[in-house]
């Protein structure tokens, strides 16, 4: 019996499920605006990374002499 009760403890999957409630829409509200907070942060640092690339690209030579 004790091993029964030490299977449906909390505790015994990392506390996850401990203070959740039913998983409504709340929570699926709250994912979408972290992913979409984070998506935001990516695309500003991509534009960063893009920008800071094309500043320090050295200007393309011509060839001197054609081939």
């Amino acid at each position: 019996m004790a091993e029964d009760r030490r299977r449906s403890d909390t505790s015994a999957n990392g506390g996850r499920a401990a203070g959740r409630t039913g998983g409504g829409a709340g929570d699926k509200d709250e994912r979408t605006a972290r992913l979409e907070q984070a998506l935001r942060a990516n695309l500003r640092r991509r534009k960063a990374q893009s920008r800071a690339r094309a500043d320090a690209e050295p200007p393309a030579k011509a060839p001197d002499t054609p081939e």
